[in-house]
């Protein structure tokens, strides 16, 4: 990586969290710089635009998310482990490991109405959590590992919503308990399903 990749690569990283924390509207070009310390001239000489930044970040923190859940589910083995590995990224809201929160969560509230580009991005973004978990789940059932009576998609958007739910909830009380209630339920009425 030359020295222009590293520089734009230090922009992304230092930047990212304040995107995800005050969210696109609310990150300033002068936030930016007072977070890298660099010149306005040398911003833009590795992004045209406040926008180009912004969508920089939104695709480097969904791809950070990304490569978490992946990590966390791909080293379990079985369908129920998966989904409950799944859950657990999300099981500390106000802890989280991407500062500010779920990126799903913060850009959706953002995109709903003013940024059909990010809506797009985000809509794809959802559909694709819910199809991991739709996939596990009908492993587990082909493998004979979860009962066919559980509906894999029904499940998948209940424990999708109520991950974001719950993040929502739990990072404006400030308390976790909710969704470590939320957590709880899920796992247990999947665990209902489990055959082995």
């Amino acid at each position: 990586m030359g020295k222009a990749e590293r520089t734009r690569q230090f922009i992304i990283e230092t930047a990212a969290p304040i995107f995800n924390e005050k969210g696109i509207a609310g990150t300033t070009i002068d936030d930016i710089l007072a977070a890298t310390g660099m010149a306005k001239g040398g911003l833009y000489g590795h992004f045209e635009s406040k926008d180009e930044i912004a969508r920089v970040m939104v695709d480097y923190l969904l791809g950070k998310l990304n490569d978490k859940v992946t990590a966390v589910v791909n080293k379990e083995k079985t369908a129920v482990k998966k989904i409950f590995a799944f859950i657990d990224v999300y099981k500390d809201p106000i802890d989280s490991y991407i500062n500010g929160g779920c990126p799903i969560l913060n850009f959706g509230v953002e995109a709903d109405d003013n940024n059909p580009m990010l809506k797009q991005k985000l809509k794809i973004q959802i559909e694709e959590g819910q199809k991991t978990l739709t996939e596990i789940i009908n492993k587990g059932i082909a493998d004979g590992e979860i009962s066919p009576k559980i509906d894999a998609e029904d499940y998948a958007l209940k424990a999708f919503a109520s991950l974001e739910g719950g993040m929502l909830v739990s990072r404006v009380t400030g308390s976790s308990k909710y969704m470590n209630s939320l957590v709880r339920m899920l796992k247990n009425e999947l665990k209902e399903y489990q055959l082995k």
